[in-house]
């Protein structure tokens, strides 16, 4: 029964990545935004699904928009720096991260946000969303954005949407499956995780982790085979001897019939329970092959079951049918080139749509299947990167509905483009997109599907509080006086852009970062883009070998033309976990 109905301009149905990040940048445009949540904390794979490492957009040019502020406030808040682990450059107690989250929209008086509400039911008046009912209310809205983890807005708006694979001869994409087999039958989407948090106990015994049901070790037998035990568990080690567990090698990834997920309200909570005791077994079976010493983390997560998060950590949703569909020739580099197009092949010779950039490896996860994937990784700072891509606006716009946007992983993806589409940043990234047009469509009275894009593009490039990026370059900074004026070059001459990813003025800010320490030892050169460094001082360090990486551009400049086996000198910050040095600023001798 409703007990109430309230109107605003903008709907955000979803508290995850995209959906935090469209409601945040829809009340700071102005717009009278609501933000309906089921869950406790904002934020999702940042913060409730536990993702607290996350991955992509990690090179300075890229920490931009939203991401990159929050980035900013994690760096002030987090005691001892985000270099904890060597999955990602970022890892940060999940607490922390919903903190950021509600304190940006509790100082926003146009946003609501209401917290333990799924959608029920969603209000058609011919071709457009005009509401949302939930379970003892309701909102009407101009403008309504799906940000569910699993695009549930989309069968209760009978919109067309996809969910499974789709075959090579649907848009010619290189890995996707030539017909359906046993694999595309099994899987139909990638393999959730239910992150669970465990802590090291030190010398203390933890409390025995029971075993949960169905436990069988032989499923995770090998699990950090070729990793030493302290290198398994630093994959994704957090502050304070806390450790995120989100292993695919026998590990915790879960996907026995994954397709409950979108069957019934019933069938749902069964997945999410069998995936949450996989889990649980996972921890167990690490306590009992590793020591007693871990044990599952004590209050992290605001519920009875604190070490595990709130939810599980969904790779794939269903994925809307838009006016623009996002393949994986959209992802991956230009022949010869670092960088994907910034055209999608679906738009009109000469028009860039590009409203959000992700740079992430494909990655598919499947559980005991090793699925090849054509490569988009490069080599860059020492290391490998993603190839950048950009995500265009057509792609959040439903074919044939109005009043409607999305902002999660549900927008017009392939499955194959999805493995790269779906990382955190770049989900934040198409929120904070999402969130600016819905607000833009409100001030100009119009459509999604009639929004100028230049409109919204230009809005995001000169957002007063988190300017964000639209055409990726590794060496232009949002820092740099003129990166709006290469930005809006590129938009307007997007034929011009260069394969190489990097803008021809090379003019660098080669600031030290203030938290930086000082190292001097003997420069290697092992391979193209793979450096070593043997540490002369601090005496702490004496004789130590490290590699070498960094996220800036001039670094890595540097870094390529320094010659081998010299004395050099080194700011930076180093990783235990990774065994290296992030570069911040070089000197020579």
């Amino acid at each position: 029964m409703v007990n109430q109905t309230y109107t605003a301009d903008v709907l955000v149905v979803g508290g995850g990545t995209g959906g935090t990040a469209a409601a945040i940048q829809a009340a700071r445009r102005g717009a009278k935004t609501i933000l309906v949540s089921e869950f406790s904390w904002l934020g999702g794979m940042l913060t409730s699904a536990g993702v607290s490492a996350p991955d992509g957009n990690e090179l300075e040019a890229f920490q931009t928009g939203l991401w990159g502020a929050f980035l900013q406030e994690l760096r002030q808040r987090q005691l001892g720096g985000l270099d904890n682990s060597w999955v990602s450059f970022f890892s940060y107690d999940p607490r922390i991260g919903a903190e950021i989250f509600a304190d940006w929209v509790q100082e926003l008086p146009n946003l609501h946000w209401i917290s333990g509400q799924v959608p029920m039911e969603v209000y058609r008046q011919g071709d457009s969303i005009t509401g949302v009912r939930f379970a003892d209310f309701a909102v009407t809205a101009k403008i309504i954005l799906d940000a569910t983890e699993l695009g549930d807005l989309l069968p209760l708006a009978d919109i067309p949407y996809r969910w499974g694979w789709e075959l090579q001869s649907e848009w010619g994409e290189p890995s996707a499956s030539v017909t359906f087999n046993s694999l595309t039958q099994k899987y139909p989407v990638q393999a959730p995780t239910y992150v669970v948090i465990m802590q090291d106990f030190g010398e203390s015994i933890a409390p025995k982790i029971p075993a949960a049901p169905n436990y069988n070790p032989s499923q995770f037998t090998g699990a950090w085979h070729g990793y030493a035990a302290e290198t398994f568990l630093n994959y994704g080690r957090l502050p304070d001897g806390l450790f995120m567990m989100n292993w695919p090698i026998c590990g915790n990834d879960y996907g026995e019939g994954v397709e409950r997920l979108i069957e019934s309200d019933l069938s749902r909570s069964e997945f999410i329970q069998e995936s949450c005791w996989h889990s649980q077994n996972f921890a167990h079976f690490i306590q009992k092959q590793l020591g007693s010493r871990y044990g599952l983390a004590k209050k992290v997560f605001p519920h009875t079951s604190t070490a595990f998060a709130l939810h599980p950590y969904y790779r794939e949703s269903r994925r809307l049918v838009g006016l623009t569909t996002v393949r994986e020739q959209d992802i991956l580099p230009i022949a010869k080139g670092r960088v994907a197009s910034i055209f999608n092949d679906a738009f009109a010779l000469g028009v860039c749509e590009a409203i959000a950039v992700g740079n992430y490896a494909n990655d598919h996860h499947y559980p005991g299947v090793q699925f090849p994937l054509q490569p988009k990784s490069i080599r860059w700072g020492g290391r490998w990167t993603g190839t950048p891509f950009t995500i265009p606006y057509s792609c959040l716009i439903p074919a044939t509905t109005d009043g409607f946007l999305v902002c999660e992983k549900n927008i017009s993806v392939s499955h194959i483009a999805n493995g790269a589409t779906r990382l955190q940043p770049v989900v934040m990234g198409i929120g904070q997109a999402a969130g600016m047009a819905a607000a833009i469509c409100v001030e100009l009275n119009c459509q999604p599907r009639d929004l100028p894009v230049r409109t919204l593009q230009t809005a995001l490039l000169e957002d007063n509080r988190s300017k964000a990026l639209i055409i990726p370059f590794f060496n232009l900074p949002s820092n740099r006086s003129d990166w709006r004026y290469w930005q809006l070059y590129y938009l307007d001459n997007p034929q011009a852009y260069p394969v190489s990813g990097d803008c021809p003025d090379s003019a660098f800010d080669k600031a030290l970062i203030q938290e930086s320490n000082c190292f001097k030892g003997i420069f290697y050169r092992l391979e193209q883009q793979e450096y070593k460094f043997t540490v002369i001082a601090p005496a702490a360090y004496q004789g130590q070998s490290w590699q070498l990486v960094t996220l800036r551009s001039h670094i890595n400049e540097q870094l390529r033309a320094y010659p081998h086996e010299q004395l050099v000198t080194l700011w930076g910050r180093y990783n235990h976990s990774g065994n290296w040095l992030l570069v911040e600023y070089l000197n020579r001798g």
